[in-house]
């Protein structure tokens, strides 16, 4: 519990993801929420591997609040992650994946964007 305030100066976003209003039936952002907390006061802040991780699932999921198509994409493809039996930290593997979706996303994804003529 002594490391909470350093762990979150790397989550900027921590207090926006986290009192993010969702619906009460949206099962899989509460859950990505509950993987986010557990993943961000979990990580050792003397691994700066943990630190870089922290900062992109923080990016990831602010992301995931702010953008509806994004939030789509998301649970499109949440639905078919799959992690191996013998994994032995899941919850670091939960969210590898999600970063890699949001990797994929960015890679492969140009929003539209229109631009409306005023008369």
């Amino acid at each position: 519990m002594r490391n909470n305030k350093e762990v979150l100066k790397y989550c900027p976003n921590f207090y926006r993801i986290v009192n993010f209003d969702y619906a009460s039936d949206d099962y899989i952002t509460e859950k990505l929420v509950s993987i986010y907390e557990d993943y961000v006061f979990r990580i050792d802040v003397t691994n700066l591997e943990d630190i870089k991780t922290v900062g992109k699932i923080d990016k990831v999921l602010c992301k995931y609040i702010e953008d509806y198509a994004f939030r789509k994409e998301m649970r499109r493809e949440l639905v078919e992650v799959r992690i191996k039996k013998s994994c032995t930290d899941i919850l670091k593997a939960i969210v590898d994946s999600v970063i890699a979706i949001f990797t994929k996303y960015e890679e492969y994804t140009t929003r539209n964007i229109y631009i409306s003529r005023w008369i």
